[in-house]
């Protein structure tokens, strides 16, 4: 198996006949009908349209379709996750189903990685189709983990790439509940490139990617490789410290010169203030320690209700 593509799905039946069709011309342009050298994997991540039966569909009349339905919605990156487990592809394509990112664009992708490169990733220098929010928050994202990071996350990238089989192998030894899988294919190094392209508007439906979800995966992707905000909840509980031993010295030098402080004002302030910045130290290190108790419950990652995979990969090993 040359080439795996993984597609995870949400509410797509409006745009997978339309990926399908796409992604088989561009694997009749590189292997030339061949489909022994290609597979999609669909995952279904908790659809409720008929994105299951589409997918099912189609994979009874191609043998290189196959699909892995979840019990429930697990997120985007469990179900690429979920795709490496399964993907045979001595390299693996990670694309949505939206078409935003084009699936011609695979072709240079695979080049790429033919003259060496183990990680191939498409950078956007457009986003069409997208808020004026959506890319300003992309951008300072990008930016606030560029900077508190150890690790090069390459700045306007999504998870649309190609990977070597190694970088498969080491992303399936992470063992990690919140997954950040850009960040974890940047923190493994080797051999990367990028290749630029202008990302179209979503072709239909409506984007799973809410702004609450898109808030998480800002968390999971700064708490996944940086102890910053620990450090900030370090400097901010001590600048209180200090500030409330500055209040309590105003206090007593105001009391013995017979001033009065005004009552409470002043406590509501205070306490307001000390209030607040314990709140937001206790969050963030809550947030870390979430992360600890989701590893350390070792609860699968994702469950499967159906899928063909198995069974199409013991009818080929019999072949």
């Amino acid at each position: 198996m040359e080439l795996s593509i993984i597609i995870p799905i949400y509410n797509e039946e409006e745009n997978i006949p339309l990926i399908y069709a796409k992604l088989l011309e561009v694997m009749d342009r590189l292997f030339e009908n061949s489909s022994q050298k290609y597979e999609f994997i669909f995952i279904n991540d908790g659809s409720v349209d008929q994105s299951l039966a589409l997918l099912k569909g189609l994979a009874e009349k191609d043998d290189a379709v196959g699909f892995i339905n979840f019990s429930r919605n697990f997120g985007h990156q469990i179900a690429v996750s979920a795709g490496l487990d399964y993907a045979k592809g001595n390299a693996v394509v990670i694309i949505d189903a939206d078409l935003q990112d084009p699936p011609e664009l695979i072709i240079d992708l695979y080049k790429k990685w033919k003259e060496g490169f183990e990680v191939v990733y498409a950078q956007r220098i457009a986003r069409k189709g997208e808020g004026i929010f959506k890319r300003s928050t992309a951008k300072l994202f990008y930016k606030i983990i560029a900077k508190i990071t150890a690790i090069n996350i390459p700045v306007d990238t999504g998870d649309f790439r190609l990977i070597d089989r190694k970088i498969v192998e080491v992303l399936k030894d992470m063992p990690e509940k919140n997954k950040f899988l850009r960040g974890q294919i940047a923190w493994a190094g080797f051999n990367q490139i990028g290749i630029p392209y202008e990302r179209d508007a979503r072709h239909g439906g409506e984007t799973g990617y809410t702004f609450r979800k898109m808030l998480r995966f800002a968390l999971d992707g700064i708490t996944a490789f940086s102890d910053f905000p620990l450090k900030i909840a370090t400097i901010i509980g001590f600048t209180a410290f200090l500030f409330s031993i500055g209040l309590i010295v105003y206090a007593l030098r105001s009391n013995v010169l017979g001033n009065t402080i005004p009552g409470w004002t002043s406590l509501t302030i205070i306490v307001s203030f000390i209030g607040g910045v314990q709140l937001l130290c206790i969050g963030l290190i809550g947030e870390y320690i979430i992360r600890l108790i989701n590893n350390i419950r070792n609860r699968p990652l994702y469950i499967i209700e159906s899928s063909n995979l198995k069974a199409k990969h013991e009818t080929n090993m019999e072949k």
